[in-house]
C-alpha cells in the first residue's frame, strides 16, 4: 500500500512569537512527505482542547513542547504507523482513542493536530493533488474573502491600545482574491500614514496590525474608515469592517470592563453598544462580542443583530461540534470561527464546518496569534468553501504566506476560480 504511513517524526520549532511549537513530518511508503506546524493562541477559550506544554521553567520559561513531541514520536507513532494516510478519519479516531480524554490533555492537541495535518498533506502529495483539492474535491472552486487584522488591541497589543483585540478590513467588493489582497495591502499602507499623522507610533502587534494607543474603541474604526478612503475605495461598498473584541478577556464578575472608556457594562448594555457601532460603521462580522459562557447575552445579541451581520462565536464554540449544537439550539449566533488547534484533528474541524453549513451558519477559518509559515488553513478555507478567512495583517511572513497561498490557488484554478465576495458571509453584504 503506497499510502501507508511509514514514519512519523516530530520536532520542536519556534512560532512567530519566539515560543516553541510542534512540527511533524509524515512519510508514506511511496516516499511522499507531509509536513505540518501547529499554531498557538494568546487569548484562548477555556473550553479549547489542551495545548500540552512542558512547564519546565529552565527551558523557554516553561513553554517547551518536548513532551508533545515525544508523544508523537513514541505513543502516536506506535499506534498509527502502518495505517493508510488516505483514511484520515480512521487515523484521527485512533489518536482520539489513544488519548482517551475529553480535552486531549494526555497526548496534547498540539501533538495530535500536527500529526493529523501532516498525514493529510502527505496523502495529498501521494495523490498528486493540491491540498485544497484533496480536502474539497472537484467542487473546491471558491476563494474566501481575506479578513485582514490591521489594528491590534487587547492582549495582542499588551493592552496598550483599545480594549477590542482585532479590527479587520474586509475587501469583499474586489473581483478576485488577488485584487482583494491588493486592496488590503493598500489600505494597510494608507493606515500607517493615517496613524503616523495623528501622532501615534506605528509599531505592530502579534498579528501584524498597528497598535496605536487610541483613547477609545471607536477611534480605530475611524482610522480605518479614513485609510479606506485614502486608498481610493468606498467603505460599505468596496470594503467592510470586522471586529473581534475577544470580550472574554475583559469580562469581570458579570460585567464588561472597557478600560479605555472607564465603563463597566452589563450584557444588555454591551449589546446596545454593538448595535450603535453597526449602525455607525460598515461592520459585517462581529466575533466574540460577548464572553464565552454568557449564553443569555449571546441570545440577546443574536436577536438584535443576527439578521443584519454575521455573529461569530470563537471562545463560545471552540470549533466543537457539541458546543456549536448547543448554540444552534439556543439561537446564540449565526457563525462559527474555525481553528483546527481548538479541535485537535482535521476530522473534527471538518465536522464543525459541516454542521455550521448544514444549519445555514457562517464558518470562518482562522489563524492564531502565534503562527508559523505553514499555509494549511488557506487550502482548508478553499477546500471547505467557508467564504472568508482571517489570518492577520498583510505583513509578517507567517501572515502573508496564507494570502500568498490563496493567490497561488486562484492562479491554478484559472477561469474556474470564484471569489466569494459579498456572498461569502452568513448574512450577505447588502442583503
Amino acid at each position: 500500500m503506497n499510502t501507508a504511513i511509514r514514519q512519523l517524526h516530530a520536532r520542536q520549532i519556534l512560532d512567530s512569537r519566539g515560543t516553541p511549537t510542534v512540527e511533524v513530518d509524515c512519510i508514506l511508503a511511496d516516499g511522499s512527505l507531509g509536513r505540518a506546524a501547529v499554531p498557538s493562541g494568546a487569548s484562548t477559550g477555556s473550553h479549547e482542547a489542551v495545548e500540552l506544554r512542558d512547564n519546565d521553567e529552565l527551558h523557554f520559561f516553561g513553554k517547551g513542547v518536548l513532551t508533545a513531541v515525544s508523544n508523537v514520536n513514541n505513543l502516536i507513532a506506535a499506534k498509527i504507523v502502518g495505517m493508510d494516510a488516505k483514511g484520515q478519519r480512521e487515523v484521527d479516531s485512533a489518536m482520539i482513542a489513544l488519548d482517551g480524554t475529553s480535552n486531549k490533555s494526555r497526548l496534547g492537541a498540539n501533538a495530535m493536530l500536527g500529526v493529523s495535518l501532516a498525514v493529510a498533506r502527505a496523502a495529498a502529495v501521494s495523490s498528486g493533488l493540491p491540498l485544497f483539492r484533496y480536502i474539497g474535491g472537484m467542487q473546491a472552486l471558491r476563494l474566501p474573502v481575506p479578513m485582514m487584522n490591521i489594528i491590534n488591541g487587547g492582549v495582542h497589543a499588551g493592552w496598550e491600545g483599545s480594549d477590542f483585540q482585532e479590527y479587520m478590513v474586509v475587501p469583499y467588493g474586489a473581483r478576485s482574491v488577488c485584487q482583494a489582497v491588493e486592496w488590503g495591502a493598500e489600505i494597510y499602507h494608507a493606515l500607517k500614514s493615517v496613524i503616523k499623522k495623528k501622532g501615534y507610533i506605528t509599531a505592530v502587534g502579534d498579528e501584524g496590525g498597528f497598535a496605536p494607543q487610541a483613547g477609545s474603541n471607536r477611534a480605530p474604526l475611524d482610522f480605518i474608515m479614513q485609510a479606506v478612503r485614502e486608498a481610493g475605495l468606498e467603505p460599505g461598498n468596496d470594503v467592510g469592517i470586522a471586529i473581534d473584541p475577544a470580550s472574554s478577556e475583559f469580562f469581570r464578575h458579570g460585567r464588561y470592563v472597557l478600560r479605555t472608556e472607564n465603563r463597566e457594562l452589563t450584557s444588555e448594555e454591551m449589546v446596545d453598544y454593538y448595535v450603535t457601532l453597526v449602525s455607525d460603521y460598515p461592520v459585517i462580522v462581529l466575533e466574540d462580542g460577548l464572553s464565552e459562557d454568557d449564553w443569555d447575552g449571546w441570545r440577546m445579541l443574536n436577536a438584535n443583530l443576527g439578521d443584519r451581520i454575521e455573529l461569530v462565536g470563537d471562545d463560545l464554540f471552540v470549533t466543537s461540534v457539541e458546543r456549536i449544537a448547543i448554540g444552534i439550539k439556543n439561537k446564540a449566533a449565526n457563525g462559527v470561527l474555525i481553528k483546527p488547534n481548538q479541535a485537535g484533528t482535521l476530522s473534527e474541524t471538518v465536522d464543525a464546518v459541516k454542521l455550521a453549513h448544514k444549519k445555514g451558519w457562517g464558518a470562518m477559518v482562522s489563524h492564531r496569534s502565534g503562527e508559523t509559515t505553514d499555509s494549511f488553513i488557506a487550502d482548508l478555507a478553499v477546500g471547505l468553501d467557508v467564504g472568508h478567512l482571517k489570518t492577520g495583517a498583510p505583513a509578517r511572513g507567517e501572515r502573508v504566506e496564507k494570502y500568498n497561498q490563496l493567490m497561488r490557488i486562484e492562479e491554478s484554478l484559472g477561469k474556474s476560480a470564484i471569489f466569494a465576495g459579498k456572498e461569502g458571509f452568513a448574512i450577505p453584504v447588502g442583503f
